[in-house]
């Protein structure tokens, strides 16, 4: 399939504007506890479903009680873990 100069100038720009930073890490990305939380936002508020969100709070607490934290929210003394381990922290408590 052949595309025209004006089809290849539109997706560079494209392209551009609404990819992440060459310096950004995207295969691990950091605000993993925002994504979850925000799924608990959304359970809550419109789905209905507050006893499932309140899980998902309470396992995300749990996890930044045990100091563990991804780069966006890491402070001294915490261990510093990417956003797989995060998520596998926060599903595992929830068991």
């Amino acid at each position: 399939m052949r595309f025209s100069p004006r089809y290849r100038a539109e997706q560079r720009r494209y392209s551009r504007k609404f990819s992440a930073p060459a310096s950004s890490d995207t295969t691990n990305p950091a605000k993993s506890c925002a994504v979850i939380l925000s799924l608990a936002m959304l359970l809550r508020t419109s789905l209905d479903r507050a006893e499932a969100a309140d899980r998902i709070e309470q396992a995300v607490g749990r996890v930044l009680e045990k100091g563990l934290r991804t780069k966006d929210i890491w402070v001294e003394d915490a261990t510093l873990i990417g956003t797989r381990e995060m998520g596998e922290a926060v599903i595992s408590a929830l068991d």
